[in-house]
């Protein structure tokens, strides 16, 4: 009781009548000076009274799906989402740090104001009730109206020598009628490979560098995914998605003010400083591990049906290197700038001259491992829910 009696004190005496008017500024050295204030109070914050306090005073206790008219209801929470997209990288890389180290507290109410309520009625996809001609096709593992993603024209690049896919794909556990997605997912070496050759080959560089390979990533998804499921324990959260029959998908769907601004930022990493790149790709990548079906689905399934008008995040990243293959072919002797410029982040070339097209350049280098990252997440996930 004195717990909660002190937190609703600290909330109503120093968040609501002086960090606030901080945050709500337009001086961006205000902001920044508030946001990191703020940004260390969250990341140290151990009270579970006091976390809760916090998180009403920023994000609001609304659990209804968002719509985009409504965004604004609660301004606080709408300016700190706006700032993740502000024209200062610096308040930027600083909001998008305070939702990072915010999504990872033991609070509920957190990811479902975030994302979970947006999500709650699956109506990003689009239902086909199977017709007799698919029973054939799902009995051999396939979905009906999923798109044969090796057929695409985005993915003719795809080599079957390829020697790091094959290292990949022969971890991956044989497909047996206990391992089939009866939840309309497609097997996991699928997914894998789908992430894994987003990236045309003449933009791949990390194969020509010792020690970047997939290994970290399985051993940081693991051991992520693990305290991330820790986390969410006590949170009751379903094991499979809410069956597609009982969704409301005539509802209009909106992906939510937080997926919006990190969909559009993820959709100008080419164009885009590192840093912020960095700090993008880390959010996302930090969703995509919670162990909630939806988000599963949303986040790291590229053969989710979707509904006219929505977009996933794979299908963010299918638009990015579309336009990617289309600007490499205006760039001279772009494989070995990629090279140079890849060696330099890592510290194997001293810095020289200025390369063309470094922004761009490191925003490919940023795109494949967030690629790599995410075919561990999902691979990661998906051994943790086929093993006994």
């Amino acid at each position: 009781m004195a717990a909660t009696t002190m937190a609703q004190s600290v909330r109503e005496r120093f968040l609501v009548a002086v960090l606030e008017p901080q945050l709500m500024q337009t001086s961006e050295i205000g902001i920044l000076t508030a946001t990191s204030l703020l940004h260390r109070i969250v990341r140290q914050v151990t009270s579970e009274a006091l976390l809760e306090e916090i998180v009403y005073f920023l994000l609001g206790e609304q659990r209804e799906p968002e719509t985009l008219s409504c965004i604004q209801r609660f301004p606080l929470r709408h300016r700190l989402i706006e700032h993740c997209n502000h024209i200062s990288d610096e308040i930027s890389i600083m909001t998008l740090r305070l939702f990072e180290h915010l999504l990872q507290k033991p609070n509920e109410h957190i990811l479902y104001n975030l994302i979970l309520r947006n999500l709650e009625e699956r109506n990003y996809t689009e239902y086909k009730p199977p017709c007799p001609e698919d029973k054939d096709i799902v009995e051999n593992g396939q979905i009906p109206g999923a798109v044969d993603l090796e057929e695409d024209p985005i993915f003719t690049d795809i080599s079957p020598d390829n020697a790091l896919t094959k290292e990949w794909l022969s971890a991956s556990p044989p497909i047996t009628p206990d391992h089939q997605r009866t939840d309309g997912k497609t097997e996991v070496h699928k997914i894998v490979n789908s992430f894994l050759c987003l990236v045309p080959d003449e933009a791949k560089s990390s194969y020509q560098v010792e020690g970047t390979g997939y290994d970290t990533y399985l051993r940081d998804a693991h051991r992520q995914f693990r305290d991330y499921c820790a986390i969410c324990l006590r949170w009751d959260w379903p094991g499979t998605a809410k069956p597609i029959e009982k969704c409301n998908l005539e509802a209009p769907f909106f992906e939510g003010h937080f997926l919006k601004v990190l969909f559009d930022r993820m959709g100008r990493i080419l164009d885009q400083p590192y840093d912020v790149n960095l700090q993008v790709t880390s959010v996302l990548s930090k969703l995509s591990l919670f162990p909630h079906p939806h988000i599963h689905e949303f986040l790291l399934d590229p053969y989710v049906n979707l509904a006219p008008g929505c977009r996933s995040l794979f299908s963010v990243i299918v638009r990015v290197v579309g336009d990617l293959m289309v600007r490499i072919q205006r760039i001279l002797d772009f494989t070995p700038k990629l090279l140079l410029v890849r060696k330099r982040l890592l510290g194997l070339e001293p810095d020289g001259p200025i390369v063309d097209h470094m922004t761009l350049l490191e925003g490919v280098i940023v795109l494949e491992e967030f690629c790599k990252e995410l075919a561990a997440i999902a691979f990661v996930k998906y051994h943790s829910t086929s093993t006994p």
